[in-house]
C-alpha cells in the first residue's frame, strides 16, 4: 500500500482498526507501517494518542483472540492451509509454544514473523483461552504504544525537516521514507528483544 499516509489520513481511525485486526488474524497487511504513521500524524496533530492506543490495541487483541479460537477449532489445517507456514517451521513454533506457554505468546507480539502465527498456534497446542487472552494482552499493551511512539518519535525529531521534504517531493515518497524508518527501528528493537531473551534462556 504505497499511499498508506492517505490511506490513514483519509479513514482516520477506522483505517488503523482495520489494517491492524487483519494483520493479527494473519493477512499481509502493514501492520507495523500504519502504526508508524498514525504516530507521525500524532506529532502532526492529526491525531490523538490515547486514542490511537486504545483503537489498535483493541484492534490487535480481538485479530488476535479471532486466530486463537481459529486454530483450536481447526488446528493444523489452519496452520498448513490458510496461514501458509513450511512444516519445519511450523514444527519448531509448535514447540517454542508447547514449551513456553504464555511466555511464547508474549514474546511473539514482537517478533514480526511470528506475531500473527501465536493465535493459531496457542489454540492449537492447548493453551487456555484466558492465559492467552492476559498473556496477548500484555504484549499488545507494550507493543502498539512502542510503535506509534516510533512513528510520534520521528516527528518529534525530524518533523520540520520531513514537512519541508513533502513540499519538495510529495506526500508518497514522504510516506515511503517514515513507514521504512519506523518498520527499522522496530526491527531492531525486536532483535535486540530476542538476543536478550535468548541469553536470558541459555
Amino acid at each position: 500500500m504505497p499511499s498508506l499516509d492517505q490511506f490513514v489520513a483519509h479513514w482516520g481511525y477506522v483505517a488503523i482498526f482495520l489494517v491492524v485486526i487483519l494483520g493479527n488474524v494473519g493477512l499481509p497487511v502493514p501492520e507495523e507501517s500504519i502504526l508508524g504513521v498514525a504516530g507521525y500524524m500524532v506529532w502532526h496533530g492529526r491525531f490523538d494518542f490515547p486514542l490511537v492506543v486504545v483503537v489498535a490495541l483493541t484492534a490487535a487483541v480481538l485479530g488476535d483472540n479471532m486466530a486463537y479460537w481459529l486454530g483450536r477449532s481447526y488446528g493444523r489445517r489452519v496452520l498448513n492451509r490458510w496461514v501458509g507456514v513450511n512444516s519445519n517451521r511450523l514444527e519448531w513454533m509448535q514447540r517454542f509454544v508447547v514449551r513456553h506457554g504464555m511466555l511464547a505468546v508474549f514474546v511473539a507480539r514482537f517478533v514480526a514473523g511470528l506475531r500473527f502465527m501465536a493465535g493459531p498456534l496457542a489454540g492449537s497446542t492447548g493453551l487456555s483461552p484466558m492465559r492467552f487472552f492476559i498473556a496477548n494482552l500484555l504484549g499488545a499493551a507494550i507493543y502498539v504504544p512502542v510503535a506509534v511512539g516510533a512513528g510520534y518519535a520521528i516527528g518529534y525529531g525530524f518533523g520540520p525537516q520531513i514537512e519541508r521534504f513533502r513540499e519538495a517531493a510529495g506526500d508518497l515518497v514522504v510516506g515511503v521514507i517514515v513507514i521504512l524508518a519506523v518498520v527499522l527501528w522496530i526491527a531492531l528493537a525486536a532483535r535486540a528483544r530476542a538476543r536478550a531473551e535468548r541469553r536470558r534462556s541459555s
